[in-house]
């Protein structure tokens, strides 16, 4: 069963139909939107400020979304994808972005709506990424707007992991998902 943590008086908030690996951990101020899924090892840690998790975004196996202290919370917007490995901290990722496998992305940054950040990317404290941009590289760069198949892929990721958060919650061995 995944870890629940209440911490300094603050509860989770798990919303309808949310997949939570058993080894998943969310701890603290964090609220997750419905239909999203969070996935084996990976851990949501809103102990010194809040994360929002809107609906319908995969934060896959492995990432760790964190805040700082009296400083920056985290948003990561509605029908976004998450990849392996990334970390997320203190920053704001707007709705239908993907972020690539093992990317991290810093304190105070912003990735605009609509944006695909390019796997192992470093995405440097307080770097505002205008929506619609591929960004590659590290330090990670505006390298050109995201085209037409890209918004596809963007679009496709999230759907397929509602779908794939449906099957595992279907086949549910019964132990409780939040």
């Amino acid at each position: 069963m995944s870890t629940i943590r209440v911490f300094a008086g603050k509860r989770p908030v798990i919303g309808r139909g949310v997949f939570l690996a058993e080894t998943a951990a969310v701890i603290g101020d964090v609220e997750i939107g419905e239909e999203s899924s969070i996935w084996y090892g990976t851990t949501i840690r809103g102990d010194v400020m809040p994360i929002r998790i809107g609906a319908r975004t995969s934060v896959q196996d492995g990432t760790v979304v964190h805040v700082t202290s009296g400083k920056f919370g985290t948003t990561i917007g509605s029908d976004c994808t998450v990849g392996h490995g990334a970390i997320i901290h203190a920053c704001v990722v707007e709705d239908f972005c993907l972020i690539g496998m093992g990317s991290i992305i810093l304190d105070g940054a912003r990735i605009g709506r609509g944006s695909l950040v390019g796997a192992g990317a470093l995405v440097t404290p307080g770097t505002d990424i205008p929506p619609d941009s591929l960004v590659i590289g590290s330090p990670a760069r505006v390298k050109r707007p995201v085209n037409a198949k890209e918004r596809e892929q963007i679009a496709y990721g999230a759907a397929h992991y509602v779908e794939l958060t449906r099957v595992y919650l279907a086949n549910d061995d019964g132990s409780p998902v939040a």
